[in-house]
């Protein structure tokens, strides 16, 4: 590959980076926002209306399909580099938020401190349980992606993209949704609801970003030459790639 690739390839693993990272840290921040979506109709789980379910959903779905398309062109390795520094910005968002929450509020501060607390006091408890859900769901959904990469010899990308999102999907919804109501954060009896109506959420969005996951994939296969199954080497000195 020319140097020219090697800019190439560099910059959008940066920026699906930062795409991934902003996803993630928003999720965390405005999760203690609940709504209600239900396309089908009035259908309740367990008492609870379908889709009844956290803001903080919304753009979490993108980390997964991020996941999987730098699995997918630039392998394991730097796949599991973008969950690390994902953790780190969570953290590091975390210690802004818990800083700017101690300091006081000036009398004539638009936003006062029980204002901003009832908003964003909680975030401590959100961004654990999120953390704990989140570092299991995403090595969970990377090990499974290029589990099923290997047995399929690099074929069938629906197969591998959905089977790991679902699995790693509803480890995450389980968790975080255990964690919150464990913390005291989400009364219990609205556990089943959120799990299942989140869970389903999140396999809908599944089954509708497959279609830009292959979209992403091609076009990235036909940018840098790639064959099926191969992946480039961000690593090497000079851009290569390699098979898997």
């Amino acid at each position: 590959m020319t140097q020219k690739d090697t800019l190439v390839a560099r910059r959008i693993y940066l920026y699906l980076g930062a795409l991934f990272i902003t996803s993630l840290v928003v999720s965390n921040l405005i999760f203690q926002k609940f709504f209600y979506w239900n396309p089908f109709g009035k259908v309740t789980v367990f008492g609870a209306p379908l889709f009844e379910i956290s803001a903080g959903i919304l753009p979490y779905p993108v980390t997964f399909l991020i996941t999987d398309l730098i699995s997918e062109i630039f392998g394991r390795k730097k796949a599991n580099q973008i969950v690390v520094a994902g953790i780190f910005a969570s953290f590091f968002s975390l210690a802004i938020v818990y800083t700017a929450n101690a300091v006081p509020a000036t009398a004539w501060s638009p936003v006062q401190d029980n204002l901003f607390s009832s908003v964003f006091g909680n975030t401590i408890v959100a961004v654990f349980a999120s953390m704990m859900a989140y570092l299991l769901a995403q090595f969970v959904d990377i090990q499974i992606y290029h589990f099923w990469k290997r047995l399929t010899k690099g074929k069938y990308l629906w197969l591998r993209n959905n089977f790991s999102t679902f699995s790693s999907q509803l480890i995450d919804t389980f968790t975080v949704v255990a964690l919150l109501c464990s913390f005291g954060e989400i009364p219990w009896d609205k556990f089943t609801g959120l799990v299942i109506s989140g869970f389903i959420f999140k396999i809908i969005i599944a089954f509708l970003d497959t279609p830009l996951l292959y979209l992403a994939v091609y076009t990235m296969r036909k940018r840098f030459n790639l064959v099926l199954g191969e992946e480039i080497d961000l690593d090497a000195q000079t851009l290569t790639s390699k098979q898997v």
